[in-house]
């Protein structure tokens, strides 16, 4: 086997066999060279990006969130359809294990208010650092070889095909195993562009349809539009806090609703947040079945349609509306602008109109924006084409782990628990041969 350091030499054709190669150097692909090294294997991990973890790191930029303190079963419930298979992963590794892992490397976390787990430096840079010197220069087990810069292009006969700088011969790897890691199509400036889709459906293997998961939507005003160009203007960025937003699930519109507390952001085109992407899959499912969807947007949760039928039914004399709300309600800002935006006129002139309208919002969807610009992803390689451990069926010796595979989940820990236990459920495959 040559060594590392002349993969990377300009101009000179490489060849060479390789124990385990593991492609993309996210959550998932990171935790299956640990499992892999300190079981003594020899693994080489190929990413196109200067570095591995960026999306990771960039995730964890406001505070990197871990995993989730919910206990099972509700736990895996966040999964929706795929929760009996994302729940197999989760046996090797849940949210308990996610902390004791990080503990490991020297990582000390807490638990939310919100029930999320953070590292007690709400970073993601020491853990990733901690995490890397382990696979590095490991106390026990065999050190990952990392190959920067490498793009993977597909197989030529039986060898794994990397692209490398400008002027240097492709790169050809025999791999004993492989594991594929090469997360979904959002956030493509990161390395995760969907690319491998096409390299996958020439070998035959089961996909979906890669769609933007966590994801905002583009509104549909009153005039079939957009937001008006003067709420735009003026709101545009503005957060709604301290709302509640009501939807159906499933796919049709007369599904069982839901209804949940938070808060979101109002966009050039729409709506966006951590409120909207909880709602997200049921709101795509929806604009993609029907053309369009729908939520109730709560601007009061705190009050009842009767305390706010009071409040707005009390004389107002010459004050306007405007002034009258925000007296009587504290309604001011983006939640006043909202009003305005979407209510019609005659709803002003009727007061239990406009009291189920503060507390009812309605919000119309067309579309969630593109996948470049979602959280996450849905779609990718089915549950069918694959072996209980995450094994290719067209492709013996080759795994899949991570946003690759046809699952999705809310924030809040859920995205990042699952990639890293596919990753541990695939490395495992490999250890075992299945």
């Amino acid at each position: 086997m040559n060594s590392p350091t002349s993969l990377s030499s300009p101009g000179t054709p490489e060849h060479f066999a390789a124990d385990v190669v593991i492609v993309g150097g996210g959550p998932a692909g990171l935790m299956a060279s640990d499992v892999l090294s300190r079981a003594g294997r020899q693994v080489h991990l190929f990413d196109a990006m200067p570095s591995v973890g960026r999306k990771f790191l960039l995730a964890g930029r406001g505070g990197l969130n871990l995993t989730h303190g919910e206990a099972r079963p509700q736990f895996d419930q966040r999964y929706g359809q795929a929760r009996h298979w994302v729940g197999q992963w989760l046996d090797g590794m849940d949210g308990p294990m996610v902390r004791a892992w990080a503990h490991n490397l020297g990582i000390d976390t807490f638990v939310g208010t919100s029930g999320r787990v953070f590292p007690e430096e709400m970073k993601a840079a020491p853990l990733l650092r901690a995490w890397l010197q382990r696979l590095r220069h490991p106390i026990n087990g065999v050190a990952v070889q990392f190959h920067m810069r490498h793009r993977w292009l597909g197989w030529q006969g039986d060898e794994l095909v990397f692209a490398r700088g400008e002027g240097q011969a492709p790169l050809r790897v025999k791999a004993q195993a492989t594991l594929l890691a090469l997360g979904g199509g959002s956030w493509p400036r990161l390395g995760s562009d969907g690319s491998w889709m096409a390299l996958l459906a020439q070998r035959g293997v089961a996909l979906a349809p890669l769609q933007a998961a966590n994801c905002g939507f583009d509104v549909q005003g009153p005039d079939g539009q957009g937001w008006c160009a003067h709420f735009r203007s003026r709101f545009a960025g503005e957060p709604l806090k301290s709302v509640a937003i009501q939807w159906t699930t499933g796919a049709a519109a007369d599904g069982p609703s839901v209804s949940r507390l938070g808060e979101f952001v109002v966009t050039e085109t729409g709506v966006e947040g951590s409120l909207i992407y909880a709602a997200s899959a049921d709101l795509r499912e929806q604009c993609l079945r029907q053309g369009q969807a729908e939520l109730a947007l709560d601007l009061l949760p705190a009050k009842s349609v009767a305390q706010v039928l009071d409040e707005v039914s009390r004389p107002r004399g010459s004050r306007s509306w405007s002034s009258h709300l925000k007296g009587r309600l504290g309604l001011q800002g983006v939640k006043m602008g909202l009003i305005h935006e979407l209510c019609p006129a005659q709803v002003w002139a009727e007061p239990q109109a406009l009291a189920r309208a503060i507390k009812g919002l309605p919000i119309r969807l067309k579309a969630p924006r593109p996948l470049a610009e979602a959280i996450s992803t849905a779609g990718g390689v089915c549950e069918r084409g694959l072996s209980p451990h995450l094994m290719l069926g067209p492709l013996p010796g080759v795994y899949c782990a991570g946003e690759m595979l046809d699952w999705e989940a809310p924030t809040g820990g859920y995205l990042l628990t699952a990639c890293l236990a596919s990753g541990q459920r695939a490395a495992e495959g490999i250890l075992a041969g299945k």
